[in-house]
């Protein structure tokens, strides 16, 4: 007989850790997307030293498991001498993998800027980066925000890992609960609803944007 009273009793514990994984996943995108059009615009270099050099970087984190890549960053920077809290190297794992995977987004919006705007741009005198942060970015985010939703969805479902190396987010909470109260269905049907929540509210918001956003 499924019980949830045994859930809200502990409520708070689940809530403090809804917030955790809320803002080391909002985080982890906003610093994802710093670096992405850092990335992005390496990828699209005409140095082909620097376009190698991202393509192998993008190909390494979209290549490979982000619970492997959570345990190696958690494991090697001890060995280096860099002794950083949990919740620090579970945002640098979230932001390393995730910079991959946005910066090829951001690829295929800038591919869709047609060639002759950056002239226009720079006959206008626009140095290089007033083209990119007034010209191109804005158009960029318009055709890309959907995929930028999803991506920041997944990262928050992914963020479930970061229980392996003991941040206190939500799922870690669940399991800890789960297996205290021997009450394992009621907290996982629980936590997955709250991880629904945040989702839900992540799509919303991407939708009132992209409404906001002008059509051209």
């Amino acid at each position: 007989m499924l019980d949830f009273n045994v859930v809200f009793e502990h409520a708070d514990s689940l809530l403090n850790g809804l917030w955790m994984t809320t803002w080391i996943s909002i985080l982890s995108i906003a610093i994802g997307f710093i670096f992405g059009v850092i990335l992005c615009l390496g990828r699209l270099s005409s140095n082909s030293f620097i376009q190698y050099i991202c393509r192998f970087y993008i190909s390494a984190l979209r290549g490979t498991p982000l619970l492997v890549q959570l345990t190696i960053v958690f494991y090697f920077l001890p060995i280096w001498g860099i002794n950083i809290p949990s919740v620090m190297v579970a945002i640098i794992a979230l932001s390393m993998n995730t910079v991959a995977f946005q910066s090829e987004i951001l690829r295929g919006g800038f591919q869709m800027i047609p060639v002759g705007q950056k002239e226009v741009a720079w006959n206008y005198g626009f140095s290089k980066f007033q083209s990119l942060r007034y010209i191109e970015l804005p158009q960029v985010l318009r055709h890309t925000l959907p995929s930028l939703v999803n991506e920041t969805i997944d990262i928050i479902k992914n963020s479930a890992l970061i229980s392996t190396i003991a941040v206190t987010d939500l799922m870690r909470i669940t399991q800890t609960y789960s297996s205290t109260t021997y009450r394992p269905i009621e907290f996982f049907v629980s936590a997955g609803l709250l991880y629904l929540l945040l989702t839900s509210c992540v799509s919303l918001l991407g939708r009132y944007i992209e409404s906001r956003l002008p059509a051209h």
